[in-house]
């Protein structure tokens, strides 16, 4: 095994002597190259972890022009749809060859956001993923520092970066239309947190279904994306309402905890409606009718277009949309006295 000169860590040099190459081969293998058989890549991979050898990132970017690692700078309030995007993301970015590091932010000030893209510059990242869904990121005192690609995830497309987000007026709409054409007369909602973009354009859109079919807006019930938050207001539900559309699936669940507690069938009673179609949903009693958004595209098409924006260096707005659909299941049916 090669011993290591004193005072220095272990170099190309010292692989290619324990494996039996040239340094060329060496360094094909550090950069990724594919231009290596299996069987040598393997011996080469091994020598580097005998000798200790870590390919320098720095070094390596300087020549190669990346680093190969994508910094995500995300929101640490809880939220189904931001942890499900995140694995997205993550997985996009391993099968393109890239690592991430993730910054997290309690709350998205300037100083935050800020702060956040600076320790991000000091781990080397080529571009920047952010996934914040309050209304900060918007307010006019929040600039997103010059100098990395940027993709914004879940906003309202004010910066002049890439946006990617789900289309939630349209699933907001289908759900509260589905509602609607069982022959309901009006729709009920408990939204997310008003600070939450996804929930604001979610009520927007349930308040312009039910004014375009002249039906009348029952006063918004607004909850905070928790189970506890459904069930308090289905507590309170009056007991003519028969249809409720909630902004997502865990607060359509605490919503049939209190119906049921109150004695009201679903859907004989009352018809329910989530959003996300989260995993559980499926198996919530009855299963949950819901509008599935698809966080794994959301997460692919992000990374795309930072990838694009970090290959051609190409700056300014688009906005990429990502499609919903309605699953229909067993807590919807036609009102019992329409």
């Amino acid at each position: 095994m090669v011993r290591q000169t004193s005072g220095r860590g272990p170099s190309m040099a010292d692989v290619a002597r324990e494996a039996g190459v040239s340094g060329q081969t060496v360094s094909r293998v550090a950069n990724g190259k594919s231009n290596v058989d299996h069987a040598t890549r393997e011996r080469v991979l091994a020598a580097m972890r005998r000798v200790g050898y870590r390919p320098n990132s720095a070094a390596r970017a300087l020549r190669n022009g990346h680093f190969r690692n994508i910094g995500v700078i995300m929101s640490t309030a809880p939220a189904f749809g931001n942890s499900r995007t995140l694995n997205a993301i993550a997985a996009a970015v391993v099968a393109k060859g890239f690592s991430i590091v993730l910054m997290p932010v309690s709350q998205p000030s300037q100083g935050e956001v800020t702060g956040a893209f600076n320790r991000l510059n000091e781990e080397a990242v080529d571009g920047v993923i952010i996934l914040i869904e309050q209304h900060q990121l918007d307010e006019s005192d929040i600039e997103l520092p010059n100098g990395l690609p940027v993709v914004v995830i879940d906003s309202s497309a004010r910066y002049d970066y890439p946006v990617v987000d789900t289309d939630q007026a349209e699933g907001a709409a289908s759900a509260t239309q589905h509602l609607l054409d069982l022959g309901h007369q009006t729709v009920w909602h408990i939204a997310g947190p008003p600070e939450s973009y996804s929930a604001e354009r979610r009520l927007k859109s349930w308040r312009a279904t039910l004014e375009r079919a002249g039906r009348v807006v029952p006063p918004v019930m607004t909850g905070d994306w928790s189970a506890q938050s459904g069930y308090d207001h289905g507590l309170r539900l009056p007991d003519e309402v028969t249809a409720v559309f909630a902004a997502n699936d865990q607060m359509a669940l605490g919503l049939l905890r209190a119906l049921h507690e109150k004695g009201r069938a679903v859907p004989g009673d009352v018809s329910v409606v989530g959003f996300d179609d989260m995993e559980e949903a499926a198996y919530f009693w009855p299963p949950l009718t819901t509008v599935r958004q698809s966080f794994e595209t959301v997460g692919h098409d992000a990374v795309a277009a930072l990838l694009a924006e970090i290959a051609d260096e190409r700056k300014g707005a688009s906005a990429v949309t990502v499609p919903t659909s309605l699953i229909i299941r067993s807590s919807t049916a036609p009102p019992q006295n329409p």
